[in-house]
């Protein structure tokens, strides 16, 4: 097996056994622990050794038996250690996979949106902490504070590993789902630094909402979660020239994107929205699947997209929303129709400042011919944006239209 093979099987395995040791013995952070040594321990002996017939048992073995010993060893907890070391560890590991029950434990309520999201790419991703921090462009000791005070405060709110019932179960569900949908737009479209985008944050988003589709198949927002996701990913290749430098959806080489995410993410979209409830997810989805259909941008159906826009600002009111909706009215309705329902969004907190509505008023601007206007709004928000790439483009289309 290949060392990328290998670190791709690792990580899928690594949640499936911290979800089972913490089912056995609910300590989320001593398993943890466990479990990153059986893992290490699995990168050194299986290339040499070759990898077991049955890896997840191997692993949930390792980590159980590592578990025991240093209970062994903690002399504080020895009424508890005698309990529990007393356990045999079992040779046949149930044939279980507990990934959702440790995504909806990583994604506690009691977490902040940005602890949820370290600890879920920590715990379930099997990403390192330097990983994480890295993404997040935080020193790697910030970032194990950060961790360390989730595990402190799910421990403290007394968390049982299990599914909830009822109308519990549907909230913390959306949690874990909007907890995906951060770290992939992450992935898409870093927030700071030089690159647009993160892949490795994008495929590990992708693949921890295949594993939660998997076991919710008939759920239709985790299916349009991962349409979502795979649609939008799909592009990923023509969103930059070979400089790094962004190229808008507009302007990009359609025969680059992928035809095999957009084909599966087309059906998955079909399906959810064949449906008995109507999500953000689905209609957002609905809304990639509208631009993936068209061959050329001037063949993008918007006034179906606009329409989609407003039944999400209906049933999920969002400033962004309300943006992005304005986007699709100028193509309807011409950009002064834009520029009017961006004027309803001046007042709201939530946008003051943000580079996106000074980048789209930009643009509106200069479909007005207000040349002047679009080069103060386009100066505005690349100073608004950490993310390098989005710098340089603003900058140069402002540079554009100065000298238009």
């Amino acid at each position: 097996m290949t060392a990328p093979a290998l670190e791709d099987l690792l990580r899928a395995l690594t949640p499936q056994v911290l979800g089972a040791l913490v089912r056995r013995y609910g300590q989320f952070e001593g398993c943890e622990d466990a479990v990153q040594e059986a893992v290490l321990a699995a990168t050194v002996q299986w290339p040499a050794e070759g990898v077991p017939h049955h890896p997840r048992g191997w692993l949930t073995t390792v980590a159980a038996r590592r578990f025991v010993d240093q209970l062994r060893s903690d002399q504080a907890r020895r009424e508890r250690e005698s309990a529990t070391a007393a356990e045999v560890v079992p040779e046949d590991v149930p044939d279980t996979d507990d990934t959702l029950l440790l995504l909806f434990l990583c994604c506690h309520p009691t977490l902040t949106a940005a602890s949820q999201t370290a600890l879920t790419l920590r715990a379930v991703g099997g990403l390192t902490t330097a990983e994480i921090a890295r993404a997040f462009l935080v020193p790697e000791a910030t970032m194990a504070a950060r961790i360390s005070r989730a595990k402190q405060r799910v421990k403290a709110a007394g968390s049982t590993f299990g599914l909830p019932a009822g109308a519990e179960r549907e909230e913390r569900l959306r949690v874990v789902l909007h907890v995906l949908y951060l770290i992939f737009n992450e992935g898409y479209t870093a927030s700071s630094g030089r690159a647009l985008h993160r892949a490795d944050l994008a495929h590990e988003a992708i693949r921890l909402t295949r594993t939660v589709h998997a076991q919710l198949p008939e759920d239709d927002e985790v299916t349009g979660l991962l349409a979502l996701m795979l649609l939008t990913h799909a592009r990923r290749a023509a969103r930059t020239t070979a400089d790094g430098d962004l190229v808008p959806l507009d302007e990009q080489d359609r025969t680059r994107w992928d035809r095999g995410l957009i084909d599966e993410g087309t059906e998955l979209v079909k399906g959810a929205l064949a449906g008995r409830s109507l999500g953000p997810y689905q209609l957002q989805a609905a809304i990639a699947a509208t631009h993936a259909d068209a061959t050329t941008a001037k063949e993008t159906n918007w006034p179906q997209v606009h329409a989609l826009y407003l039944i999400l600002e209906r049933i999920a009111p969002n400033p962004m929303v309300t943006l992005n909706r304005a986007i699709a009215l100028a193509e309807t309705e011409g950009p002064r129709a834009g520029l009017a329902l961006l004027a309803t969004l001046d007042d709201d907190a939530r946008l003051a400042g943000h580079h996106r509505l000074l980048s789209v008023r930009a643009h509106l601007l200069e479909q007005t011919g207000d040349t002047a206007g679009a080069h103060a709004h386009y100066r505005r928000a690349a100073k608004a944006t950490a993310s390098l790439a989005e710098q340089r483009y603003l900058e140069s289309r402002a540079a554009r239209v100065r000298t238009a």
